[in-house]
């Protein structure tokens, strides 16, 4: 079998977040592509809740001081890595005082919850990292909502950069909060950015399981993790990718 670069991108992952379909889903596909002999590198969020010292995480240098555009307002990113332990499996970790720093990982202590930019300010840093690596993914596979923006990018914004020319994009489905509503400005942040493409229809109702739609269209292939699932996403998936 020929050697694949594979970059997982998860909302969360075990061991550095608990146990979740997300998070054991994740980690297990992750090792075993890992184990395969491919190239497996993984992106997620570096929490407030993750012990930097227990996980041994250090700063990549030059990968950190980017900024990232949201609003037209520059936000630090800053990058750590560490390595799931007993294998050389490296994992990055996406750094911001504003939007990760906090005790939680879809709200805070109080229960607010802290969206669409931090959604956006993800989707970027992840893509800045990658070009800054000059790591070219084969296959870039997205576990979790956080994530459902990035195909959407990789597919308008970066439409024509060589270093996502031959990447597939597979997005895993779970049975998500699909009721929960989103933002209202998330589709008025996407387009100052100049994205134009029709799948942004789906925002303009704010509730997550249209953000799911966007990554649908936007993905080569789907993946339905979970047995169930919103009956509306099912048929969608059905629609989509039968």
């Amino acid at each position: 079998m020929t050697k694949k670069r594979i970059l997982y991108i998860s909302s969360e992952l075990f061991p550095y977040t608990s146990k979740s379909s997300i998070s054991l889903k994740t980690s297990i596909i992750a090792k075993k592509m890992h184990f395969k002999g491919n190239d497996v590198r993984i992106f997620m969020p570096r929490y407030g809740i993750i012990n930097e010292r227990k996980h041994q995480l250090h700063e990549v240098i030059r990968l950190s001081g980017m900024k990232v555009i949201i609003k037209n307002i520059d936000k630090p990113m800053m990058i750590k890595v560490a390595s799931i332990p007993e294998i050389r499996l490296q994992v990055y970790f996406i750094e911001n005082e504003e939007f990760f720093k906090r005790k939680g990982i879809y709200s805070d202590s109080l229960g607010s919850s802290f969206e669409d930019e931090r959604m956006l300010f993800f989707t970027k840093s992840v893509i800045y990292a990658i070009k800054k690596l000059s790591w070219s993914p084969d296959i870039l596979h997205i576990h979790g909502w956080l994530g459902a923006c990035i195909p959407l990018y990789i597919k308008t914004y970066y439409k024509g950069d060589p270093l996502f020319k031959k990447t597939k994009i597979v997005s895993s489905i779970y049975n998500e909060n699909f009721e929960k509503q989103i933002s209202i400005d998330l589709i008025k942040k996407i387009k100052l950015d100049g994205i134009k493409n029709k799948s942004l229809k789906h925002i303009e109702k704010p509730y997550l399981r249209n953000l799911i739609k966007l990554a649908i269209d936007n993905s080569d292939l789907i993946i339905k993790e979970d047995k169930y699932v919103h009956s509306e996403i099912e048929y969608y998936i059905n629609l989509k990718h039968a």
